[in-house]
């Protein structure tokens, strides 16, 4: 089996952290690790006019996308019924919002479930576009997407088939251009709510982080807001198989169906090249403290950020060693640390020897009653928690 399908998470085998395996280690195969790699100019940049950088970055985009989407369900909202509707929405007189709403949740949430009940058996891609940019962030490889691809069109044109026998009347699924839209309007319409999607999905799964088990909530809602904005212009496609399987089953491909495949295409190769790039200018250190893996427990710094949380507050453990203590432990290995980050490791080492020493003279008395107790680890450390049921320790 592919080495690729142990790994954990949201979309397994696609975006775990993978290790080197050597011969010493007693292995010969590896694992190759998620990581577009960081640019070299980066590591030249003072870290703080960087980060000021990823700061402005990071909100010029997102500010862009909020105000992209909220205007654009605005504008739906507030269009006259006096245009000629899509085919998708049933609206020949203009959109309805009821109705907007109604399909927009129907795919929002058939996504979100769909994509909760597959991300163990396939990672729930469901989306050509979505595959094409998960191949060129490298985490799925080419080969995996153009079998998955081949699955995804054969299940699009299975389901416009099944509910076109199923249900009475002429399937009534296509994406189709309404409301007025040319076709220039369609495609970039189409490009920008694919990119929306794709970029929540590389953030939300690809990037490991302590809410991926929830990343599916994110990735419907996600598609959910796509869909108020785009259902009534261009039926709000932004996944080539969804507008494919209709046009199969009702053996008629309209002239503009081209924009279906270049649109989310586009937005794919958007969303991946943001996501490169924000990799490449490392922005988890521009706003730490969110997930705290290696990257971020190097750029810590305990004298101007305390906000870790503490595992259990009523700890006989100082707070301020157990945090800054936890964060700098979590390297695997010192040979990477510079000398300041040596000092400090081992000053908090000491005030760490010196609060267990304390700690120890003042419920040495209580420990010997035999109350229970729990561990705490800390680093490589292990130190007693009191439980629920303990009393404050007598100081």
């Amino acid at each position: 089996m592919d080495r690729l399908e142990e790994n954990r998470g949201f979309l397994p085998g696609l975006f775990g952290r993978g290790k080197k395996r050597s011969a010493s280690n007693g292995g010969s195969t590896s694992e190759k690790k998620l990581n577009p790699g960081t640019w070299s100019v980066v590591s030249r940049v003072p870290s703080r006019p960087r980060n000021h950088f990823i700061a402005m970055a990071g909100e010029f985009v997102g500010t862009f996308m909020f105000l992209f989407f909220a205007f654009a369900g605005t504008q739906v909202a507030n269009t006259p019924q006096t245009t000629t509707g899509n085919q998708s929405t049933d609206l020949p007189q203009g959109p309805n919002p009821s109705a907007l709403l109604y399909i927009s949740l129907c795919f929002a949430f058939s996504l979100a479930v769909n994509a909760w009940i597959f991300f163990r058996v396939s990672g729930g891609l469901f989306n050509p576009a979505v595959t094409l940019a998960l191949c060129l962030v490298g985490a799925v490889p080419f080969g995996r997407g153009a079998f998955v691809f081949i699955a995804q069109m054969l299940g699009a044109m299975a389901s416009a088939g099944v509910v076109k026998a199923l249900f009475p009347g002429p399937l009534a699924v296509t994406t189709n251009l309404g409301g007025g839209t040319n076709v220039a309007q369609g495609l970039f319409i189409e490009m920008f709510l694919t990119a929306q999607l794709v970029f929540t999905i590389l953030m939300l799964a690809v990037e490991k982080h302590k809410g991926t088990f929830l990343a599916p909530v994110g990735i419907g809602l996600s598609l959910f807001i796509a869909e108020l904005g785009g259902v009534y212009y261009t039926g709000g496609s932004l996944n080539p198989a969804r507008s494919f399987g209709p046009c199969v089953a009702n053996v008629s491909f309209p002239g503009e169906h081209w924009i279906y495949w270049v649109g989310p295409a586009l937005g794919a190769c958007l969303a991946a090249g943001f996501y490169w790039f924000i990799k490449g200018i490392e922005f988890q250190t521009a706003n730490p403290g969110q997930d705290f893996d290696d990257l971020e427990a190097n750029a810590f710094d305990p004298d101007t950020d305390l906000s870790r949380p503490v595992v259990n507050p009523n700890a006989v453990v100082d707070r301020s060693t157990t945090q800054n203590l936890a964060a700098l432990n979590r390297d695997e290995s010192k040979q990477s640390m510079s000398p300041e980050r040596e000092r400090r490791l081992a000053s908090l080492e000491e005030r760490y020897r010196n609060d267990q020493s304390r700690d120890r003279r003042n419920t040495d008395g209580r420990s010997r009653e035999g109350r229970p107790r729990s561990s705490l680890t800390i680093g490589n450390h292990m130190t007693q928690v009191p439980t629920a049921n303990d009393e404050p320790p007598k100081l």
